[in-house]
């Protein structure tokens, strides 16, 4: 079974910064289309072409930036597209299929935009004019989620690894992408379009609430998981008290090297408070103040994805791998 990311695994930077790339591309592709949903039933005043075809541009390079990445985590880059074939039962196969799949809606829609491109499609009895862009904002959405949730389900399949098998997996991508997306949303709203920068400040902190409710409850969970296996189950030794003198190997091994991270108790119990600061505290506190400029909006979502990227590195080196039993003592 392929991994992406382990306990005591050394977190790969790759994936690191694929997953929060691919999160804020798809935040910030939501937060366009919510807006001009809003728009489309008088809700707010619709903006220029230009507005939502700049600002797909925005989620494409980071959609694309993120798709760079994954390929410093391929041993064999050129097999790259062997990675799909196994759409039936792999979720790494499907998020593989998805996520060209939605960088070609959110290019459509970008461009049907930009061009002017917009033909009617439908009006709908009420008088409601839908349009292309419409369609295809609604079609991206549907893709967004969907690649959410085959990227989330990666890691809550593995029953194996009970920190990441469950529900709240999934909801976490996508609250705290949707959060990094918003921040971006209304960072690039306030160059942009000023006037609309409220309407994306707050859903970001309505998002960014939710996602702190959800990380939360994760990490609870999490602490209160009592391992099944033990170092008596591993050997099948009944005997209630078993030292470990060795890892069995003078030298290191792959295992040793691949599924330690190498970092103290003290490193992973600084790094919660800390990505808990910058992801969730400092970007609420910045967006209540009510001040929404550029330069305020910016730094908070520099703040937030480096937040984001820590958050991110303990996620994988939190979960417990079982392999870990026979490997507790390294010298």
């Amino acid at each position: 079974m392929f991994l992406r990311g382990n306990k005591d695994m050394k977190p790969a930077f790759s994936v690191i910064f694929l997953t929060t790339l691919l999160g804020a591309g798809q935040g910030l592709f939501l937060a366009l289309f919510t807006h001009q949903s809003y728009a489309l039933f008088g809700l707010l005043p619709m903006q220029s072409d230009a507005f939502y075809g700049y600002g797909s541009v925005l989620v494409l390079l980071l959609l694309g930036g993120g798709l760079v990445a994954s390929f410093f985590h391929l041993g064999r880059p050129e097999r790259a597209w062997r990675s799909a074939t196994q759409w039936r039962t792999s979720w790494l196969s499907r998020e593989v299929i998805v996520l060209p799949a939605f960088m070609g809606v959110v290019f459509l829609y970008g461009v049907a935009h930009l061009i002017g491109f917009r033909p009617e499609v439908v009006t709908l009895p009420s008088g409601l004019l839908i349009d292309l862009s419409v369609v295809l904002g609604v079609l991206g959405t549907l893709v967004s989620f969907a690649l959410f949730v085959c990227t989330g389900m990666i890691y809550a399949c593995l029953r194996f690894l009970r920190e990441w098998h469950t529900p709240l997996t999934v909801i976490n991508y996508i609250l705290l992408g949707g959060s990094s997306g918003f921040i971006l949303a209304a960072f690039y709203s306030a160059s942009s379009a000023p006037s609309q920068t409220d309407f994306f400040a707050g859903w970001a902190i309505i998002i960014t609430l939710l996602a702190f409710v959800g990380r939360s409850a994760s990490l609870v969970r999490n602490a209160h998981l009592k391992p099944k296996s033990t170092i008596q189950t591993a050997i099948g030794v009944k005997h209630p008290r078993i030292v470990q003198r060795s890892q069995g190997a003078m030298g290191g091994s792959f295992n040793t090297r691949e599924f330690f991270h190498g970092k103290s108790e003290a490193f992973l119990r600084a790094i919660k408070p800390a990505f808990i600061l910058l992801v969730f505290v400092i970007p609420i506190a910045l967006l209540a103040f009510g001040m929404f400029t550029s330069a305020l909006l910016g730094v908070a979502f520099i703040l937030q994805y480096t937040g984001l990227l820590a958050e991110r590195w303990f996620f994988f080196a939190q979960a417990n791998h079982p392999q870990n039993l026979y490997y507790q003592t390294i010298g």
